[in-house]
């Protein structure tokens, strides 16, 4: 039986790609130590749905251990060898702001932890595909040099421009502020590269916009849209930073995500790069967003705003697809932002407001 070792298994991105290989037949390795509690808190905490998992996969197998633990990380890989067929690596320090407080961290985990999977990967499985979940935060700041305009309740770009559908790959990572969470992540999606590049690995960066879905354990400092629905839910004042709440992000569900991730298994490339995100058909502002989810919750949203942005924010992010289309022409996302919303309040409910689940419907 192939195994598909995933690190982060029990994120958002990483648990909905535990599931969704375990049905396609693979035996599911698992990495993850919840170290998203100890960036962001309690609520936070990735462990139910680890639980879930174990629940829903009776053969997924867990190791609780950290990327950056080196030998740790190959005694794993040893033990299945040239079993492993796939390697999806989703486990980050994933916040622009939490980074300043602890660049070490941040770096070791996003790309000491990265180059750690890789070496393991290249020493003992060599044949297999890997996958990294890379940001679009690669890019820096450099999106918001683009000329955009000022609508109701959006920044846009004129239909006239070159990057109307979206920003490509071809935009350069040079010369703009990343944050320091850009930069660990700019540092890890190359080395990413490099190893399909110079040793001839079937690597892949996954550059994404914003990956969302009713397994997020949205936190203030990550997760927007996760996190705006849980405060509508439970009546929590939430925060908008910077571009009068105009600000634009592609939203793309996690399911639609591993799907790319299936696509890209079945006929992969060496040192690849995609910008993946909703694109034009998934897509919303901070005002869209907010509006949209006091529909869907049926309550008002008690949000305030600051004038500041965060550092290395994007006022506007729509990812081209256009390379992963035309090299995957049977993949496109099926959940546009009003049905991930949809998705998000409904399994909320269960999981934020158990006790008043039935009363909230």
């Amino acid at each position: 039986m192939s195994v598909a070792l995933i690190s982060g298994s029990a994120g958002l991105i990483g648990s909905e790609a535990a599931a969704y290989f375990a049905e396609q037949g693979f035996h599911v390795v698992g990495i993850d130590n919840d170290m998203r509690r100890r960036l962001f808190g309690d609520e936070a905490t990735t462990r139910p749905i680890l639980e879930s998992l174990k629940r829903a996969i009776p053969s997924y197998e867990h190791h609780d251990v950290d990327i950056r633990d080196d030998a740790a990380v190959s005694r794993i890989f040893a033990r299945y060898g040239r079993e492993i067929s796939l390697v999806i690596h989703t486990a980050a320090q994933p916040s622009h702001d939490w980074a300043s407080k602890a660049p070490t961290v941040d770096f070791t985990v996003n790309a000491n932890g990265s180059l750690a999977l890789l070496e393991a990967t290249r020493q003992l499985a060599p044949e297999a595909v890997f996958i990294f979940t890379s940001t679009n935060k690669v890019y820096g700041d450099r999106p918001n040099r683009l000329p955009l305009i000022e609508l109701d309740t959006r920044w846009e770009i004129d239909q006239s421009h070159p990057y109307a559908r979206g920003i490509p790959e071809e935009m350069s990572i040079d010369r703009s502020l990343h944050s320091l969470f850009g930069a660990s992540k700019v540092a890890a999606d190359v080395l990413v590269q490099e190893y399909g590049r110079y040793f001839g690995m079937r690597t892949v960066c996954f550059r994404g916009g914003c990956l969302t879905g009713p397994r997020h354990s949205g936190a203030e400092l990550h997760g927007f849209l996760s996190y705006l629905v849980k405060c509508a839910l439970t009546h929590t004042p939430y925060t908008v930073f910077g571009y009068k709440g105009k600000q634009v992000r592609d939203n793309l569900h996690s399911a639609d995500l591993i799907r790319a991730f299936h696509a890209f298994y079945q006929a992969p490339r060496c040192g690849e790069v995609y910008n993946i995100g909703g694109g034009r058909y998934s897509n919303c502002s901070m005002l869209e967003a907010i509006n949209l989810a006091q529909e869907v919750v049926g309550s008002e949203l008690a949000w305030s705003y600051r004038e500041r942005n965060r550092i290395g924010d994007h006022a506007w992010w729509i990812s081209d697809l256009t390379r992963f289309q035309t090299h995957y022409p049977a993949w496109s996302p099926l959940y546009d932002i009003s049905a991930i919303v949809a998705e998000i309040a409904e399994t909320g409910r269960e999981r934020w407001l158990p006790d008043k689940a039935t009363l909230a419907r």
